[in-house]
């Protein structure tokens, strides 16, 4: 959700290259290397990422560097989160983003250890961008943990699933949104900029995002979405289709995404951002989505 998609997209890539080329060295067992490399490239469509970058360009951008490392920081989290979320023990999905599954291409072992090597490269991609600026680090690394470990991370959003009784809206705020939230924030706070004032706008979109995806794994296709689908109902997770209907689902959907754009808070690029949201929300669902639901 960049204001300029392109340069974010350029930006995006180099910097997850830059962190995956720290993995490598004398002794570096390949195949651990190749199951992370698996998670993370080709990538998807670098939402959170996007996200965190377009909040840096419309507070200034004041230190590249600094968003640039948050923001792979941020996908690095969210492929391990994918990794262990596929795993036998979840979900235990064949397919994602159209290609097999970490633990499908190279085993359990690897699959675990390579989602625990990226969470631990995100934090030393962040240490390794702000080692010379404790001011921004500090706050960029709370940021970022606070988005994945407990109470609210993805980690408890995760755990939620062991839970014999389970809050749609909870699960969803830790699994989906914290780390939206954390990218919103963090863009900010790379700039220079208030982080608190940008954490509704990444709430709003991180709870969208899950309805999007909530509504497709019901009633998309296995060959669009790259990964299977109808896996809720088979598994009995939380689903907003499920609690509320398509249409209530999607219309909450409508309803955050105006709630996220009305929040974007006053800086440098405020109309642009809100106008590059709106954009790309509308395509987190497909056309025939709606004409389901009539």
């Amino acid at each position: 959700m960049a204001v300029t998609a392109a340069s974010s997209t350029d930006r995006i890539e180099k910097a997850l290259e830059s962190a995956l080329h720290r993995t490598q060295g004398p002794g570096a067992p390949p195949r651990l290397l190749a199951a992370m490399r698996h998670a993370v490239f080709p990538g998807g469509a670098r939402i959170r990422p996007q996200l965190c970058l377009a909040v840096a360009q419309a507070c200034g951008d004041s230190d590249p560097t600094m968003a640039d490392a948050a923001a792979a920081a941020i996908e690095l989290l969210h492929c391990a989160s994918l990794v262990h979320d596929d795993l036998p023990c979840f979900d235990d999905a064949e397919l994602r983003r159209g290609k097999p599954s970490v633990h499908r291409a190279f085993g359990e072992p690897l699959a675990v250890l390579a989602g625990d090597g990226m969470i631990v490269l995100a934090f030393e991609s962040v240490a390794a961008a702000g080692v010379s600026k404790p001011a921004l680090l500090a706050p960029i690394l709370l940021t970022v943990a606070r988005a994945v470990g407990a109470p609210n991370g993805i980690v408890a959003g995760q755990a939620w699933e062991s839970e014999p009784a389970i809050s749609l809206a909870a699960y969803q705020q830790a699994k989906t949104g914290a780390l939206f939230a954390a990218a919103t924030v963090a863009g900010a706070q790379s700039a220079g900029g208030d982080g608190a004032a940008w954490r509704t706008l990444g709430e709003r979109l991180g709870e969208a995002f899950q309805i999007a995806d909530d509504i497709l794994d019901a009633i998309g296709k296995t060959a669009t979405a790259g990964k299977p689908v109808g896996r809720d109902a088979v598994l009995g997770r939380p689903n907003a289709v499920a609690e509320l209907g398509l249409r209530g689902a999607l219309d909450h959907f409508h309803e955050l995404t105006a709630e996220a754009i009305a929040s974007v808070p006053e800086c440098p690029g405020q109309v642009p951002l809100r106008a590059h949201i709106a954009e790309r929300t509308r395509k987190l669902l497909p056309v025939e989505v709606a004409l389901h639901a009539a």
